[in-house]
């Protein structure tokens, strides 16, 4: 279909205010919150409905047009950039929020309400969304879903996958399909929701979401820990994971990053190597009693200073520098390449170290931020990209990380996704088999990949560079993928 017909086709669908087709325009959604990688849609369409976003899709289907999904444009792998030739569909205007059924904790919303909004909406009957990523003010639950985002709570209280119950789901083929339960907190059958959940915006686009909140614990305490260096902080980690105490929140800052966070929000930190966060709730009991236990654990482990929050507003002055983390980052260096992989609790001391190297070898600073309590690395490579090769070394660097972490028996990404940063590590970690096993399932929900396309797996563009080669799904190599 050509250019000008296709606009006309869309603008009958969701109106002449929700098609964006001027070249200047379209340069807004050139790329998410990974600003290395840019493509300029071909179009860019915002719906209101379900309906229309089927329409839209089913458009794209027939046409053999590729479409991606995007929300807030926050995430951090590049799993929102557009493709060439391709339609953009922002859901950024289905943002109602469609019903509040306290009774079974459950919040019915569309995929462009912001995470926050939902925590308001429920606060007021003593309750909240559990799933905080730093983004929470600004990121859609749809990438949310899309991404399977976790935060600095997700030690104890899990990922986006463990607060979603239920989907309504356009599927690549402009079909709406409903996902998981209703009301009901178990549906029988496969768990294609577990599927989905995570699956970066390849197998489909949610419509509506259903989420689980969380009652407000009857105790929250936090305090602030200041150590010489990182690893000092993170023997104080091994030792409160191991005497069998689960925070809410264990968060770790490097020197760096607390320089960083002071020019920009001013949280009061105090002048240290690494700081520490430790947040418990629950129980007044038995909150008391580990806090204590916590409050040793880190003075046993030659922490400089301990702070406990006085009230809330201490406890946010806290938690404002360690949100403010990746913003941050601006005041101290003009561009930043972020990572997200993880590694096991016992090997962070030696990834740190190993970080620290290659910080030295490549001539580039590292910022350290990251969730302690599971390994959940999020290293900020600062670099000047004005400054020719920088970004190259920088890029290169990153990838030293990702494979330091997975010889260390690590992960390529703990809650940002592979989107299009990390595709091509992918053969790294998983053997050609388990791709073909993953490629299976996404050519089950979308034969003719269309959706998303690109992402996840290396591609053709890629041949050649290191780690691994493109490997084609074995029913497109077998002629077969028509037939699902």
């Amino acid at each position: 279909m050509e250019r000008e017909r296709l606009v006309g086709v869309m603008q009958g669908i969701v109106g002449v205010e929700g098609v964006i087709h001027e070249r200047e325009e379209l340069r807004t959604y050139e790329c998410d919150g990974l600003m290395n990688y840019r493509v300029i849609p071909d179009l860019v369409v915002l719906p209101e409905t379900a309906g229309q976003v089927r329409d839209v899709v089913r458009v794209c289907y027939e046409e053999g047009i590729p479409f991606v999904a995007r929300g807030s444009g926050t995430g951090l792998s590049g799993g929102a950039l557009p493709v060439e030739s391709g339609v953009l569909i922002v859901t950024s205007r289905m943002r109602r929020i469609l019903e509040v059924d306290i009774p079974n904790q459950r919040v019915v919303v569309e995929p462009g309400v912001i995470n926050m909004w939902i925590t308001e909406a429920v606060s007021g009957e003593g309750y909240y969304y559990a799933p905080d990523p730093a983004s929470q003010i600004v990121c859609s639950i749809g990438g949310n879903v899309a991404e399977n985002s976790g935060g600095v709570h997700c030690l104890k209280y899990g990922f986006t996958t463990n607060h979603v119950t239920g989907a309504e789901v356009v599927l690549p083929d402009g079909s709406l399909v409903h996902l998981g339960g209703g009301k009901a907190p178990e549906a029988p059958g496969y768990d294609l929701l577990g599927a989905f959940v995570g699956s970066e915006g390849t197998l489909g686009i949610a419509t509506k979401i259903t989420v689980r909140v969380c009652r407000k614990p009857e105790t929250v305490k936090t305090l602030l820990a200041a150590f010489e260096d990182t690893e000092a902080a993170g023997g104080a980690v091994s030792g409160i994971i191991g005497a069998g105490i689960v925070p809410a929140a264990v968060e770790m800052m490097d020197r760096l990053t607390i320089e960083a966070v002071e020019v920009a929000v001013h949280p009061n930190y105090p002048d240290a190597g690494a700081i520490l966060i430790v947040e418990l709730d629950g129980p007044e009991a038995e909150v008391e009693s580990q806090f204590r236990q916590v409050i040793e654990i880190c003075k046993q482990n030659r922490a400089t200073e301990v702070r406990v929050a006085g009230d809330d507003a201490e406890r946010a002055l806290f938690w404002k520098g360690r949100k403010a983390a990746f913003a941050a980052m601006g005041r101290i260096s003009n561009d930043y390449y972020v990572q997200d992989s993880v590694v096991p609790r016992t090997e962070l001391p030696a990834v740190l170290k190993k970080i620290s190297e290659l910080s030295r070898r490549y001539g580039l600073r590292v910022a350290n931020v990251f969730h302690a309590g599971d390994g959940n690395l999020h290293p900020l490579v600062l670099y000047d990209n004005n400054a020719p090769g920088e970004a190259e070394r920088a890029e290169e660097l990153a990838g030293e990380i990702v494979f330091a972490c997975l010889e260390h028996g690590g992960s390529l990404t703990g809650e940002h996704g592979i989107g299009e940063d990390k595709k091509k590590y992918m053969p790294k970690m998983f053997t050609s088999e388990d791709l073909d096993v993953m490629q299976l399932l996404r050519c089950a929900f979308d034969p003719h990949q269309i959706c998303n396309p690109g992402k996840i797996f290396p591609t053709p563009r890629l041949c050649g560079e290191r780690p691994g080669p493109f490997r084609m799904h074995p029913v497109q190599k077998a002629g077969l993928a028509e037939l699902f």
